[in-house]
């Protein structure tokens, strides 16, 4: 069964991942709420979740500085990156890397130990949801409502992709941390420059702000209570 547990959890997460898309679909006609809740939880995701697993995981291998800095790329290169036809791909593109690394935490964390493996899973189901839930947003912020269905789908198979992955391969856990920093440079784009304008847009008062902060203050305590 231990060998099997990775998996197990990584089907765990696939599922959580579905239900929050599914949830955010039912409440579709509330979109401009779920764009500026989904934008609280990217932002928070990464400053309150990938920035610190970056330095974490980086700590052996690269100062603060360094860390900070390819949070800076990964910003700036999606702000080129979103000029392209495809920007709205790219996305969901980057979206799917982070739940692609969830699954990998996963199976790389029980290569180390039991105790560990636990660790990160509980993590990663605890924002899981939110995963689902951003990919929706995303989807229907791009116009492409008819395929957040099927988006949500692929997002949900990420982390079971991820731990077979990871239980199959060794990562240096400092090209590890540099590819967090990516990541959580490209979610405060996503959430910054693409969600939080759309609910702004489309809601007036304080609706919005609201919203957002309240995102932010759920992933905020989901970070606290698993860390």
């Amino acid at each position: 069964m231990s060998s099997l547990l990775p998996f197990v959890l990584g089907l765990a997460a696939s599922l959580s991942t579905y239900a929050g898309g599914v949830l955010a679909l039912r409440f579709i006609k509330h979109r401009e709420l779920i764009f500026g809740l989904t934008a609280g939880f990217v932002i928070g995701l990464a400053l309150l979740d990938l920035l610190p697993e970056a330095l974490e995981s980086g700590a052996g291998s690269y100062d603060v500085a360094t860390i900070t800095a390819t949070l800076v790329a990964g910003l700036g290169l999606y702000l080129l990156l979103h000029r392209l036809p495809a920007s709205g791909a790219l996305g969901r593109t980057t979206l799917l890397l982070h739940s692609l690394m969830d699954g990998l935490s996963i199976g790389l964390a029980f290569q180390v130990s039991s105790s560990a493996g636990w660790l990160i899973a509980v993590a990663v189901l605890a924002h899981d949801m939110a995963d689902g839930a951003n990919m929706v947003g995303l989807t229907m912020a791009n116009g492409e409502r008819r395929k957040a269905h099927i988006w949500l789908l692929i997002n949900a198979a990420a982390p079971l992709i991820g731990v077979a992955m990871g239980q199959a391969v060794r990562v240096d856990l400092g090209e590890f941390a540099l590819i967090l920093a990516l990541l959580a440079g490209g979610f405060l784009y996503i959430g910054a420059a693409e969600l939080l304008p759309r609910s702004r847009a489309a809601m007036s008062g304080w609706s919005s702000a609201f919203a957002s902060v309240t995102g932010l203050a759920i992933m905020g305590c989901v970070v606290h209570l698993v860390h």
